[in-house]
C-alpha cells in the first residue's frame, strides 16, 4: 500500500461554465509548486470524493496539482432537485470537462497540463472545441460501449439497466433512483436517456456526430494520449477502448493491465482508483516502467 507522508492542500473551487452552470470542485496541490497540472474527469455517477486519495497521493508523491469535481446535476454541483435537472452526457463530456480544465489552466498556469478521464471522461474530448494546450491524456477504462460488447454474465445485467426496471422508474419519478435500485448515485433523467441511448445503439455518440453533436477531430491537438483498459473490466472490454482509440487516430497509445500485474486481485471498471489497489497508481500516470518521463 502506497502511504502519502505529506499532505496535500486542499480547497474547494467554483467552476463556471461557458453556459452558466456552476461545478464544484476540489483543488489538490502539493506542499512545493507542483510541476503538473491535472484535471480529474470522473466516471458517470461516481463522486469526486471517490478520487480523494489517488489526487492527494498524485500531488505529494509526484507534484502534481490535481482538480476533481462533479459533473452538473450530480453531487457538489447539484442545485435543486435532481427531477429538475436538464444535465445531459455530452453537457458532462463536452461543457463541464472544457470549464474545469480552463479552471485549472487559469489556477495553475505555466506548468504541463493533463487531462485524466475515467469511463466518459475520457470519451467526447476529441469532440471539444479548445483541446489545444493539453499536454498528455490519460484515460483509464475508457471507451465506446454497446450492450452486445459486454461478457455474459454481466451483459444480463446491462440488458435489465437498459431495458428493465430502470427506464420505467425514470418516466415515473423524472429521475434515475439509482440508489434506491443499486445502481449507484441517482441520475437527471435527460442524462440517462441520453447514456442509454449511446449503449443500444451501434454507432453510440458518433451518430449524432455533425448533427447535434461536434465531429470528433483530434488532429487539432498534438497531445500524447494513452489508453488504458484492463483484462476484468466486464462493463468497458478492450474492444471498447480500440474503438475510441480510433478517435484520437495516431496520437494514441493502448495499455492492457490485468490486476495480477500489479500484484492486485481485482480492478475492473471503478477500482483503479480505489485505495485498495494503489499499487497500480504509477503505471495509470506513466505507463508499463511506473516512472515518471
Amino acid at each position: 500500500m502506497l502511504k502519502v507522508i505529506e499532505t496535500a492542500a486542499v480547497r474547494r473551487r467554483l467552476i463556471k461554465t461557458a453556459d452558466g452552470a456552476e461545478l464544484g470542485g476540489t483543488l489538490y496541490t502539493p506542499p512545493f509548486s507542483p510541476r503538473v497540472a491535472m484535471v480529474l474527469n470522473g466516471a458517470t455517477g461516481v463522486p469526486q470524493g471517490y478520487y480523494r486519495a489517488f489526487a492527494q497521493w498524485a500531488a505529494c508523491d509526484h507534484g502534481i496539482a490535481v482538480l476533481t469535481y462533479d459533473y452538473r446535476g450530480t453531487g457538489r454541483s447539484l442545485t435543486g432537485k435532481i427531477r429538475t435537472s436538464r444535465a445531459t452526457m455530452s453537457d458532462w463530456g463536452l461543457r463541464d470537462s472544457l470549464a474545469a480544465r480552463s479552471h485549472l489552466r487559469r489556477a495553475i498556469p505555466d506548468v504541463p497540463l493533463w487531462v485524466m478521464g475515467h469511463s466518459l471522461g475520457a470519451m467526447m474530448l476529441p469532440m471539444q472545441s479548445d483541446i489545444n494546450g493539453i499536454d498528455r491524456v490519460i484515460g483509464v477504462a475508457s471507451g465506446l460501449v454497446h450492450h452486445a460488447d459486454h461478457p455474459w454474465p454481466y451483459r444480463a445485467l446491462a440488458l435489465y439497466f437498459w431495458f428493465g426496471l430502470p427506464p420505467i422508474a425514470t418516466a415515473l419519478l423524472g429521475y434515475m433512483p439509482g440508489r434506491r435500485l443499486g445502481f449507484g448515485t441517482d441520475m437527471p433523467a435527460t442524462a440517462y436517456r441520453e447514456w442509454r441511448r449511446w449503449c443500444t445503439t451501434r454507432g453510440g455518440f458518433l451518430d449524432s456526430a455533425g448533427r447535434g453533436l461536434p465531429a470528433p477531430d483530434w488532429s487539432r491537438a498534438a497531445s500524447a494520449v494513452r489508453l488504458v483498459s484492463f483484462t476484468d473490466d466486464d462493463v468497458c472490454p478492450e474492444i471498447c477502448t480500440l474503438r475510441l482509440a480510433d478517435l484520437y487516430d495516431r496520437h494514441v497509445e493502448v495499455e492492457r493491465i490485468a490486476p495480477e500485474d500489479a500484484g492486485l486481485r481485482k480492478i475492473g471498471h471503478i477500482g483503479a482508483f480505489a485505495q485498495r489497489n494503489s499499487a497500480v497508481w504509477s503505471r495509470l500516470l506513466f505507463g508499463a516502467s511506473g516512472l515518471p518521463r
